[in-house]
């Protein structure tokens, strides 16, 4: 296993007992970093008006669309760093 990806396990693991809980935004693009860096870009199609919070994680998870695995582990890593 890679250095990247151990650290990247590591702060997966350090996200769960933060010691505070982010703002809405910001767990959004926690979440659409570590779907970009697990999954790759995003598939399928937008959910519907009604569900507003799959729309919002999709739309995050969308932004990142393109960025490689690697990129979006280091910037999840170094998010929950500086949430630390």
């Amino acid at each position: 296993m890679s250095d990247l990806k151990a650290r990247f396990e590591q702060a997966v693991a350090e996200s769960k007992s933060l010691p505070e809980k982010p703002d809405n935004m910001t767990l959004l693009k926690i979440y659409a970093l570590y779907k970009q860096a697990s999954t790759g870009d995003v598939e399928g199609d937008r959910p519907g008006m009604t569900d507003f919070v799959g729309r919002a994680k999709w739309d995050a998870w969308n932004t990142l669309k393109g960025k490689t695995s690697e990129q979006a582990m280091q910037d999840y890593i170094d998010l929950i760093e500086s949430l630390k």
